[in-house]
C-alpha cells in the first residue's frame, strides 16, 4: 500500500503562491501506479476534490474553481506529486489532503472521496485578503 505524506502548506496573502507536495517515499509502490488526487476541506464544509492525475500521469483533472490557477505535476524519481497553487484566493483556505486509489481516476468520478483507499494527514493552507 502507499502512504501519502503532505507538506508545503502555510499562510499567504491573496494573489500569492504555494506548492504542496505529496510524497510516498517510504512506499515500495510507485505513485505512477495510482490515481492521485488532492482534496480540500474548508472549515465547516465538506471535503471537495481539487485535482487528480491518472496512473502514469497522462491525464489531469481539475475542479472548475481552480482551473487555470492550480497545476499538478509529479516527479517519478522522487515518488512525489506536486500541486502548484497560484493566484490564491481567501476561498482557497482549507486543509488540503492527498489521496490515492488503485483504480482509474474517471473523468466524472475522481472527486468521489469514498473511492480513495489511502489518505494523508493533511496540510493547512490559509489565504488572507
Amino acid at each position: 500500500q502507499v502512504q501519502p505524506v503532505e507538506s508545503g502548506g502555510g499562510s499567504v496573502q491573496a494573489g500569492g503562491s504555494l506548492r504542496l507536495s505529496c510524497a510516498a517515499s517510504k512506499s515500495r509502490y510507485h505513485i505512477s501506479s495510482y490515481c492521485l488526487a488532492w482534496f480540500r476541506q474548508p472549515p465547516g464544509r465538506e471535503r471537495e476534490g481539487v485535482a487528480a492525475i491518472s496512473p502514469g500521469g497522462s491525464v489531469t483533472y481539475y475542479a472548475d474553481s481552480v482551473k487555470g490557477r492550480f497545476t499538478l505535476s509529479q516527479d517519478n524519481a522522487r515518488n512525489t506529486l506536486y500541486l502548484q497553487m497560484n493566484s490564491l484566493k481567501p476561498e482557497d483556505t482549507a486543509m488540503y489532503y492527498c489521496a490515492a486509489k488503485s483504480e482509474p481516476c474517471g473523468a466524472g468520478y475522481w472527486p468521489n472521496t469514498q473511492a480513495y483507499e489511502y489518505w494523508g494527514q493533511g496540510t493547512q493552507v490559509t489565504v488572507s485578503s
